[in-house]
């Protein structure tokens, strides 16, 4: 059992780290005050090739796995980026995986080459104001007209919707009545984001202010049937090509965050000095710091396994959520940690560790409650009847 990294995925860390080291602590302290997407950092993640690490070669990308992507998305949030950094490129990693999988020759080499190369922007919609995660109870039709479809309904938590030029969007072309069960009858389409049918209004939130977060509101799109992803009624099956990823780069990034805050907390804590010694010579300062750090390290490890078992197209669901849940409750406990550690300083936005506090919420809400994440472990690992 080797747990060392490959000298090509050191690589792959140090040189997304150069990239990183561009836009310093003050650049995400302004963009978490201003707002406003980063799209300097975004285009300078695409000029350096990794907006498509993921992406087979022929459509443009590198065609590496999600073990290498998970390496790229941790050290992203571990320069100091936090979320505002790895939200901005998130999606190219998984986002667009159904189409990897299930689109067409023609659909790949349309679709892909230009959100590897950082020329379009793209969101994901598929949660709705009364379904959250029920997503076989979701309410977007798309209706058959001809050679398109007609799209009407509302998706919330849609980020960089501001931005996007295009949309993965999973809508119902079947009614949920005439269906065997809720999650069949839904459709999968990578369109065009057309604002005189969508309506994007931005989510004022705690954290993460330059990537937004939004409701989305469509009447009357047509969307061509050219771009519909996959069968028709079989959307929610390509989707799932993509949740496994998802929670294991949430995972890599949650763990990335907690360690930019426990830097930055260590040193802290080497540095202050008070009653004639530095605070970190105090054993109630360092076991905490100590704790963050080992239970940051072994949900390191859980992300680790679930990408290898992902790459090499074994089952990783528990393994999966497993690290979405480890990760960002390990991500939340070091941040917390940081704070309290700088004291009242923790509270103040030159020192950072509260904007990464605010940030790595994040992790734990999304894109599964910390208490659906145990509940698949609990039905498929431990046997239990299911609960939902």
């Amino acid at each position: 059992m080797d747990f060392a990294h490959t000298p090509e995925q050191e690589a792959i860390v140090e040189a997304v780290g150069k990239v990183c080291a561009r836009f310093d602590a003050e650049y995400w302290r302004r963009k978490d005050a201003e707002g406003g997407f980063p799209h300097d950092f975004h285009k300078a993640m695409a000029d350096a090739g990794w907006l498509g690490i993921c992406i087979p070669p022929e459509y443009g990308g590198s065609g590496l796995g999600i073990t290498e992507a998970a390496l790229m998305m941790r050290t992203v949030a571990a320069s100091g980026a936090g979320m505002s950094g790895a939200s901005a490129v998130h999606l190219n990693i998984f986002g667009l995986n159904p189409v990897v999988v299930f689109g067409t020759e023609e659909q790949k080499r349309r679709m892909l080459p230009p959100l590897v190369a950082g020329r379009e922007k793209a969101c994901f919609m598929v949660t709705e104001p009364d379904a959250g995660l029920n997503t076989g109870a979701i309410k977007t039709r798309a209706e058959r007209a001809g050679d398109h479809y007609v799209l009407h309904g509302a998706k919330v938590w849609i980020s960089t919707a501001q931005v996007a030029d295009r949309m993965l969007i999973l809508a119902r072309t079947t009614p949920a009545d005439r269906v065997k069960r809720p999650t069949d009858g839904l459709s999968l389409f990578y369109t065009a984001l057309d604002r005189n049918h969508v309506e994007v209004r931005e989510i004022p939130k705690m954290g993460r202010k330059p990537v937004d977060s939004n409701q989305v509101f469509i009447d009357g799109l047509r969307v061509p049937v050219e771009d519909r992803i996959g069968a028709e009624g079989e959307g929610f099956r390509s989707i799932l090509h993509g949740l496994n990823p998802e929670r294991i780069l949430i995972a890599a990034e949650a763990v990335g965050i907690g360690r930019a805050a426990l830097d930055r907390a260590a040193k802290y804590a080497r540095e202050r000095v008070v009653f004639d010694r530095p605070i970190g010579q105090n054993q109630a300062i360092q076991l905490p710091l100590a704790e963050r750090w080992a239970e940051l390290e072994a949900a390191n490890l859980m992300m680790l396994q679930a990408a290898w078992a992902y790459d090499r197209g074994q089952n990783c669901g528990p393994q999966a959520n497993a690290a979405k849940f480890l990760a960002a409750e390990a991500g939340y406990r070091a941040c917390e940690t940081a704070v309290m550690t700088h004291g009242g300083y923790g509270y103040a936005k030159e020192y950072d560790v509260e904007r990464l506090l605010r940030e790595v919420m994040i992790c734990r809400i999304a894109p599964v409650s910390p208490q659906l994440a145990l509940c698949h472990i609990a039905e498929k690992v431990l046997g239990m009847p299911k609960s939902y």
